[in-house]
């Protein structure tokens, strides 16, 4: 059975609703490696979210998956590089 969501008169299946979250979550994930003048901090106390909030939802959402996920392996994705490099070389 094909279940279809309706958005603003657009429809779509399940599987096209979940490919366009996934490219928009890679999206964002870009968007904030291009602002790596924007600090958690900054994040946090506008958005309510930052980096390190985005990496755990991967990680759990992993995980209800049943795929392990490492903290490490997850922050590597959303920051693009170990998250210790990152800190020294764009934490302030």
């Amino acid at each position: 059975m094909i279940i279809y969501y309706t958005v603003n008169s657009f429809i779509m299946n399940e599987n096209e609703k979940k490919t366009l979250q996934s490219a928009a979550f890679e999206r964002l994930i870009k968007h904030l490696d291009e602002r790596k003048d924007v600090q958690n901090i900054d994040l946090m106390n506008l958005a309510g979210f930052c980096r390190n909030c985005l990496s755990r939802w991967f990680r759990e959402e992993g995980e209800k998956r049943g795929i392990l996920i490492s903290d490490a392996q997850a922050r590597e994705h959303v920051y693009g590089m170990p998250y210790s490099e990152w800190k020294t070389k764009y934490q302030k």
